[in-house]
């Protein structure tokens, strides 16, 4: 059993495609679903001469790719693959306003895709693989905001703390049954992306902590896609991980 299969949500951009590269550099197959294919990542795929398969996916629609999935990994051979993972990265931010300023269209569509689309996910992944040998993980990338309040941050930090909330409730699970898959929700840091963008150039009046996120901007504090995937793929790597079903890559 040599081989190593990840699959990966929101790999076409930010810490998702610093990952995916990562991955691929350290011999992993790759299984990809993003709302756009990239390129520039299946040549990646090509010069690490690893399989890359992207599906561009509308993670709103969660089901539908839940069930794709389902069907993909029941025609995986798993007989020589040493790990198969499951790593739920992508996300959304709606607009940063009170909760009453948002359409009921919005929150439903923040909400599938924060949370709704990382259980689905997980829950055929699990299904799907339950009798491999293969070693099994599931990692959600989840926040620091799923552990703190924020105004104007409502649906994002209910989903987060979800996320969190359900990955304890899977660990109990898993640990109950042979070869249980191991999980961890994992939040990992501030990371120097397009959503901070969107934090930093928001309106102050409707989302009071902007200039927070600004001042962390101009003091360094963000790190980069690339390096933030480091650390997150090697968290990942650790003998000892899903022993803490909820984690910070700070602490």
């Amino acid at each position: 059993m040599s081989k190593h299969l990840t699959i990966l949500t929101g790999a076409s951009r930010g810490m998702g495609l610093a990952m995916a590269e990562q991955l691929l550099d350290a011999g992993h197959d790759l299984l990809c679903m993003s709302r756009h294919h990239n390129d520039a990542l299946g040549q990646h795929a090509a010069r690490a001469g690893q399989r890359c398969e992207q599906w561009p996916v509308d993670l709103a629609n969660a089901e539908a790719a839940a069930l794709r999935l389902e069907a993909w990994l029941a025609n995986v051979s798993s007989r020589d693959i040493a790990t198969v993972t499951l790593i739920n990265n992508a996300g959304m931010l709606p607009r940063l306003v009170p909760l009453s300023a948002l359409s009921a269209a919005e929150i439903a569509q923040a909400m599938r895709i924060d949370l709704e689309a990382p259980m689905l996910l997980a829950s055929a992944f699990l299904r799907a693989t339950h009798d491999w040998a293969s070693q099994r993980k599931v990692l959600n990338i989840s926040s620091g905001l799923g552990r703190r309040p924020m105004a104007s941050q409502a649906p994002y930090c209910a989903s987060k703390a979800g996320m969190d909330h359900f990955s304890r409730c899977v660990a109990l699970e898993e640990a109950l049954r042979p070869n249980g898959a191991k999980i961890s929700s994992l939040a990992p840091g501030v990371i120097d992306t397009d959503m901070q963008v969107h934090l930093r150039s928001s309106d102050a009046s409707q989302f009071p902590d902007a200039g927070n996120f600004v001042g962390m901007k101009e003091k360094g504090m963000l790190v980069s896609p690339q390096d933030a995937a480091t650390r997150v793929l090697a968290y990942l790597a650790r003998p000892d991980f899903g022993a803490n079903p909820v984690s910070d890559i700070r602490d």
